[in-house]
């Protein structure tokens, strides 16, 4: 290779070149993946930092404003004049409140508070309190218990294990009922407790039999109490309407807010994809800030620089958010076309989609298509869902479409719903049934699918 410096000169310009192009590369990259309300605080902030970008508001169009305000100065001062900003300022009213909810741990200390305690007293229920999971259960013992109190109190006098258990026992008491068991059997055993059915059946089989129950032996347990199979199995319907977690109830996530980036219609017998974006603030370039630019011979140095870098990066927001805008639509419209049998006929005919098929339909790169499904949300005529929602694996079928693993789970559950509780079908019989529609699938998915959906083996599903 000679050795004029040509080929490293030529390395060098290319770099640079690169470079350039990468920061507002990356900034579309990032306006695809905002969901609706991070674009909507994003926008929000650009009409608080860019001079050239305008809210465009219904009639506003050929109102002139009839503030008496240097323009020239407030553009080279990088919109910093006494009292405009406040306006932008109002404006950030479109970015939603999360009004932050109470925790579980909120709410018992709250009916702690409520006791008459003394000091030590109510150092034993913050403790306990303290080690009570997000599940609603006790993670420590009594013994470690007395062990921080001492610690907290810092007094000579120890504190006696009886104390522990009085006060447990008491926050026992509270809301939500089974909260603080030290296992699932306890957390069932106060549930009952509360629901005044101490020393019925049901609680006796909790308290006495709770691996048999578990395992649905109904005859075994019908022999030990003398009474008849279906009179066990309606002491264990009674057990199943109780919560095993009882602290989920206040786990924190509800105050998380789901707004559709776009919607899908059935009119006239076709499916229209319209995108949700009424609440985004309407940008336009200023015409008073773009009549400045205009003449930017007048200025000169940092002060046309500023002019340039503001104007470019307005003229770039616009249209950066009319080309995510249009991507979002595209994705939309072909996810419509190819899953057309779902928003027909349900979830058991959801088809396989790749987000490299939709890619190489559009023409764009799949991390494209990737951006476009990431935390975004669509309402459809059969509910909301989010996009990924539309994306997965699936099977051949005979003589028909592919259907999505979705598709399969969907086929799995409806099977199982409509089975003869006294003779329930078991996996293979699933699988059979499945082959039998044309879909071929394996014993052991059949398994996988029905432990992810949550339903009891064939057995444990059996009634009398």
């Amino acid at each position: 290779m000679p050795l004029d410096g040509r080929p490293g000169l030529s390395a060098g310009l290319e770099l640079r070149q690169e470079q350039k192009a990468h920061p507002r590369l990356y900034q579309a990259m990032d306006l695809l993946h905002m969901p609706l309300l991070d674009l909507q605080a994003r926008l929000t902030q650009e009409l608080v930092d860019n001079p050239f970008l305008e809210l465009v508001e219904p009639g506003d169009e050929d109102v002139e404003s009839g503030d008496e305000v240097d323009w020239e100065e407030v553009l080279l001062d990088d919109f910093d004049p006494g009292g405009r900003r406040e306006e932008h300022e109002e404006r950030e009213s479109f970015t939603p409140t999360v009004t932050a909810t109470r925790s579980l741990w909120d709410h018992l200390h709250d009916q702690l508070n409520l006791l008459r305690l003394d000091e030590r007293q109510l150092r034993i229920g913050e403790e306990i309190i303290g080690n009570i999971d997000r599940e609603g259960f006790l993670t420590c013992g009594p013994d470690r218990i007395l062990e921080a109190v001492e610690s907290r109190l810092g007094d000579s006098a120890s504190v006696r294990r009886d104390e522990i258990e009085e006060m447990l026992a008491r926050v026992q008491a509270f809301e939500p009922s089974g909260i603080a068991a030290r296992d699932l059997r306890e957390t069932l055993l106060l549930q009952l407790r509360d629901r005044g059915r101490e020393g019925s059946l049901p609680w006796r089989i909790v308290r006495d039999h709770f691996r048999e129950l578990a395992e649905h032996r109904w005859s075994e347990l019908a022999e030990e109490y003398g009474i008849t199979p279906q009179e066990v199995q309606e002491a264990a319907d009674e057990v199943a309407t109780l919560d095993p977690k009882p602290g989920l109830k206040y786990a924190d996530g509800a105050d998380a807010y789901v707004m559709p980036d776009l919607t899908v219609e059935k009119v006239d017998g076709r499916y229209v994809v319209s995108h949700n974006d009424t609440s985004l603030p309407r940008l336009r370039l200023s015409p008073t800030y773009r009549k400045i630019a205009a003449d930017r011979a007048r200025f000169e140095g940092e002060n046309r620089t500023f002019i340039s870098e503001r104007l470019n990066s307005a003229q770039w927001l616009i249209q950066a958010i009319e080309q995510r805008r249009h991507t979002m639509l595209r994705v939309m419209d072909f996810i419509v076309e190819r899953q057309r049998a779902f928003f027909e006929k349900g979830m058991e005919h959801l088809r396989p989609l790749t987000l490299r098929e939709v890619a190489r339909h559009l023409e764009v790169h799949e991390s494209t298509v990737s951006r476009v499904a990431n935390e975004k949300y669509v309402q459809t005529p059969r509910g909301l869902y989010p996009l990924k929602f539309f994306f997965s694996g699936g099977y051949a079928t005979d003589g028909g479409p592919d259907i999505s693993a979705r598709g399969v789970r969907a086929q799995i559950r409806k099977l199982v719903a409509e089975e003869d509780p006294k003779s329930p079908v078991n996996d293979h019989q699933i699988a059979d049934l499945l082959e039998r529609d044309g879909v071929k699938i394996a014993r052991r998915t059949v398994a996988k699918y029905r432990d992810q959906l949550g339903i009891l083996s064939a057995r444990m599903r059996k009634r009398l």
